[in-house]
C-alpha cells in the first residue's frame, strides 16, 4: 500500500454476496489500512472478520453529518489512509461516496479506486441485451413528476437501461414500465446477484409485470435491464419539420436552440435542422 505524507482515500468495491468476489488487492488493503468508513458497519465488520482484518470502523452513509466528513478529512490530514466501502458493490454508484470523494480531492488528498463487484455490470453481462452503450438510472423516485419523467426517458432511450429496485416495489415498477414502454419491450430482472438463490427472469415487460405482480412476498434486491427502444428508420417528415420550425421561430427562439429542438422533435440531422432554420429566418452565418 502506497504511503504518502497526506493520507489516501481508497474507494473499495466489496462483494454483492459471494465473498469469493473480493479482490486480493482489496483483501490486502483491509489488513493494512487503519480506518474503514462503512455504510453499514455491522455488515462490513462481518467481512473484516472473515479476512481477520482489524481496522477502526467509522460509520459513513447517505445521512451522515458534515462532522463525519470532517473527521475523515482530519484523519487524512494526519497521514492516515481511509478505505471507503458501501453495503455491497462499488461506492458512489447509487451508493454514498461521491460527495466525500469530491471533498477529499478538493482538499488535495489522493483518491484511489479499487475496482470490483458492481450489480449494474454483473446484470448487464448476463442479461443477453446490448450493453455496448447503456443508461444507468439506479433507484427511481417512488412517485411524483420526477419518476414520470425518468420512466418516459426509459421509454425513449435507444440503449439498454439499468435500474435498481427493492423487492417489494419491483412489481409496481415493472407495471409502470410496461405502461410507458409497451408490454412487448424485452427486459431481464436479476435477483440476489452472486448469492445462493441468484435468479434471472427474462421476458417482455408485460410478462414480467404479471409474474412479479403475482408474488405475495418477493425477496432479494433486484437489478432490472430494459432493452432500448426500437429505432425509427423512416425518414423525417420535412413538411412537419418545416411547420414546427416556423412555430418555434415565431415564438422568438434563437436559431441554434430552434435547430436543437427540431433534431429532438422531428428526427432531423443537426446540419439539416440548422439549414432549415437559417432558410426560414432569412439569415445566414453562425
Amino acid at each position: 500500500m502506497a504511503r504518502t505524507a497526506r493520507g489516501t482515500l481508497y474507494v473499495v468495491a466489496t462483494p454483492l454476496g459471494n465473498l469469493g468476489d473480493l479482490s486480493t488487492r482489496a483483501a490486502a488493503l483491509f489488513r493494512e489500512v487503519p480506518v474503514v468508513a462503512a455504510e453499514d458497519t455491522r455488515r462490513t465488520a462481518q467481512l473484516l472478520a472473515h479476512l481477520d482484518a482489524h481496522p477502526r470502523l467509522l460509520s459513513y452513509h447517505a445521512h451522515s453529518a458534515d462532522s463525519t466528513t470532517g473527521t475523515i478529512l482530519r484523519m487524512l490530514q494526519e497521514g492516515k489512509d481511509v478505505a471507503l466501502v458501501s453495503d455491497a458493490g462499488t461506492p458512489g454508484v447509487s451508493d454514498p461516496g461521491a460527495a466525500l470523494v469530491a471533498r477529499v480531492r478538493s482538499a488535495g488528498h489522493p483518491v484511489v479506486p479499487l475496482p470490483g463487484p458492481s450489480a449494474a455490470s454483473a446484470a448487464l453481462s448476463a442479461a443477453g441485451l446490448p450493453a455496448d452503450r447503456y443508461l444507468f438510472l439506479g433507484f427511481l423516485p417512488r412517485k411524483g413528476a420526477e419518476r414520470a419523467r425518468l420512466l418516459e426517458r426509459v421509454a425513449r432511450e435507444p440503449f439498454s437501461t439499468v435500474l435498481f429496485e427493492a423487492p417489494t416495489r419491483i412489481g409496481m415498477l415493472l407495471s409502470d414500465l410496461a405502461e410507458v414502454c409497451g408490454e412487448d419491450r424485452q427486459a431481464v430482472v436479476a435477483r440476489e446477484l452472486t448469492k445462493l438463490y441468484e435468479q434471472f427472469h427474462a421476458g417482455t415487460l408485460g410478462e414480467l409485470a404479471r409474474e412479479f405482480g403475482a408474488v405475495a412476498e418477493p425477496r432479494g434486491e433486484c437489478t432490472l435491464v430494459i432493452a432500448g427502444a426500437a429505432r425509427d428508420e423512416s425518414p423525417p417528415d420535412l413538411t412537419r419539420a418545416r411547420l414546427a420550425a416556423e412555430r418555434i421561430l415565431a415564438a422568438g427562439v434563437a436559431r441554434r436552440e430552434a435547430a436543437s429542438l427540431l433534431t429532438l422533435l422531428c428526427g432531423l440531422g443537426r446540419n439539416e435542422a440548422y439549414r432549415m432554420v437559417v432558410d426560414l429566418s432569412g439569415e445566414t452565418g453562425p
